[in-house]
């Protein structure tokens, strides 16, 4: 009779190597969309202004900035007081601004080259929206858009306006998700109106001005390359926003190897005390037993039996090679058991193995 292999192990094993291939190229493909994450937009000397003009800046009633202002290559900034500047610098067509003006335009261009774009039309409000590019032609906002980063810290929002943004009275940008507003930008393609006491988020970054009516307040910056920016009683603060930090690689430290400990055992020797009989040289002598009386006894030569007969009784003695210790049979006994067990295992498992191949 031909023994055959049963298919069905071997057919589970592949089923089982192609679901784990499946998985890898699904750990693989999902890996490569996590790495096309967009990038914050780079500020570079700019990140610093929370409000920053090409030709003037005006402001009206006690707005708050939080970073620097300036202008540039304008030389007007007027209202301060009763504007007043804080954890910043007033900076008028200075070097620093210069350097600040040149920046933002690398970041609008930056901004507004940024793919793949989602297309949006109408209005942003009532929409909740995760990380990535959204483009349209004017971007308007009534009510409140939610910005949802999705547990990201580092996720990306850019919006790409082509002509005007406009947001209505106390029209909202909310965040959620652990969105922060270091990395939302607005990139628009001539200016932006925020309406009274909106709630706005995100750094604008505008081709001519910006206009920021009675009581808006800005988690951001304004930041307009040929324009004005024109302020009224308003509360503006740029984030200031870290470098991302570097991808951690955690290294395993290597196994360490402790040398064995070798613990010295001192064998357990059973002294045995071989018996001699009285007649271990040839001859014959006499025992006295316990009444007393001269019995006679018989003695073999070394390593043979003696008998010693007295008493009325006879006590035989075992002498040399057939005398063994308790301790010994023991061990003897205990081997010869287990080597049946062991046989009796194997066979059972033979016995097994034949009828599974048959």
């Amino acid at each position: 009779m031909t023994t055959q292999v049963p298919r069905f192990p071997l057919r589970i094993a592949a089923a089982a190597g192609l679901l784990v291939a499946t998985m890898i190229a699904v750990t693989v493909t999902d890996g490569s969309a996590a790495s096309a994450a967009q990038a914050p937009v780079g500020l570079g000397t700019a990140a610093s202004f929370a409000v920053l003009a090409g030709s003037t800046v005006t402001n009206t009633g006690p707005s708050v900035i939080s970073g620097d202002v300036g202008v540039s290559p304008g030389t007007a900034i007027t209202g301060f007081p009763p504007g007043i500047v804080v954890n910043g610098t007033i900076h008028a067509a200075d070097a620093v601004a210069a350097d600040a003006q040149s920046d933002t335009t690398t970041a609008y261009n930056d901004a507004a080259g940024r793919t793949p774009v989602t297309t949006v039309t109408g209005d942003l409000g009532g929409r909740t929206l995760v990380a990535g590019v959204y483009s349209g032609g004017a971007l308007g906002l009534t009510g409140t858009v939610t910005l949802n980063a999705q547990g990201d810290p580092n996720a990306v929002f850019i919006f790409q306006a082509a002509s005007t943004l406009i947001t209505s009275s106390a029209s909202v940008v909310a965040l959620e998700g652990d969105a922060s507003a270091c990395n939302v930008f607005w990139q628009v393609g001539s200016s932006a109106t925020l309406g009274t006491a909106s709630d706005f988020v995100g750094t604008i970054l505008a081709l001519t001005s910006i206009s920021a009516t009675t009581g808006t307040t800005v988690a951001g910056r304004l930041l307009a390359r040929n324009g004005a920016v024109t302020l009224d009683t308003n509360t503006i603060t740029a984030p200031i926003c870290g470098t991302p930090p570097p991808t951690t690689t955690t290294t395993v430290p290597a196994t360490t190897t402790v040398p064995a400990t070798t613990i010295p055992v001192s064998p357990t020797t059973t002294p045995v005390s071989p018996t001699t009989s009285p007649g271990a040289t040839t001859g014959s002598s006499s025992t006295t037993t316990a009444a007393g009386a001269s019995t006679p006894t018989a003695t073999g030569g070394a390593g043979g039996g003696g008998a010693t007969l007295g008493g009325g009784g006879a006590t035989v003695t075992k002498t040399g090679p057939l005398a063994s210790t308790g301790t010994n049979a023991k061990a003897a006994l205990t081997a010869a058991l287990l080597a049946i067990g062991l046989g009796g295992m194997v066979l059972l498992a033979s016995r097994r193995f034949r009828r599974r191949i048959t």
